[in-house]
């Protein structure tokens, strides 16, 4: 049978209720509000990351297909350039002429083709910015949204720290000097029963279970010595007298 002085299992609901409070503060670190708010934006630009990392790549490979398009331009630009040269040398044979006059035709049409092919890139390369443009301003503002956010649940949790720091000490100043093996005790049931370990006795109902005592257990209750630490016969948490 165990025993304890009756003013120690007095104070050990003292205990409990700073006990419950760390875990209700546990609870509200683990359901913070602002942290549901931080995963949900670091989801977003994780996503939007995704977004603009592929905008970029579409936008270096149009970039690589303007420049060799406009490579391509300039060199049929060049030759055109050369041969014109050549012909209006006045050097050139009949034969080279003909020659010459047909390739400056022939690299005329190429040309065409050519610059066709360069505006095109460039107007899909001008379509493309604009959506880099958008891509890279969604994922500005989502990550200046996450860093606001994330200032926020560290301003809340430092508050919870605070509070959890205050309730320790006050409960080491609870605990201190108590019952060794009430306090024993009081700890394994704590374990074994979600938290509480020890709940008042209010009238004939456990605080612990909220259940009514039954007349047998009341009377072995009330005839028990002050010292004697009783437990309720429906949870077998321990039952302060008070």
């Amino acid at each position: 049978m165990t025993t304890a002085p009756h003013a120690d299992q007095v104070r050990l609901l003292d205990v409990q209720e700073l006990d419950t409070r760390t875990d209700q503060l546990d609870h509200q670190r683990r359901t913070l509000p602002e942290l549901a708010t931080v995963a949900a934006l670091k989801t977003r630009c994780a996503d939007l990351q995704r977004v603009l990392t592929a905008a970029r790549t579409t936008t270096d490979d149009l970039l690589r297909e303007l420049t060799k398009a406009e490579a391509d331009v300039e060199q049929v630009r060049a030759r055109t350039v050369r041969d014109q040269g050549r012909l209006d040398s006045g050097s050139a044979s009949l034969k080279d002429v003909q020659a010459l006059t047909a390739e400056i035709e022939h690299l005329a049409g190429r040309q065409a083709v050519l610059e066709d092919a360069q505006l095109a890139v460039m107007e899909r390369l001008e379509v493309q910015q604009s959506a880099l443009d958008e891509a890279q301003a969604a994922f500005d503002a989502a990550d200046t949204e996450l860093t606001s956010a994330q200032a926020a649940a560290d301003t809340a949790l430092a508050a919870l720290d605070a509070q959890t720091t205050e309730v320790a000490a006050q409960r080491a100043t609870a605990a201190d000097g108590l019952d060794t093996a009430l306090l024993a005790l009081y700890e394994k049931l704590r374990a074994q029963r979600g938290g509480r370990g020890a709940g008042r006795l209010v009238g004939t109902r456990c605080e612990g279970c909220h259940m009514e005592l039954n007349p047998l257990d009341r009377e072995a209750i009330a005839s028990a010595p002050a010292d004697q630490v009783v437990r309720c016969e429906e949870c077998r948490r321990i039952l302060v007298r008070v």
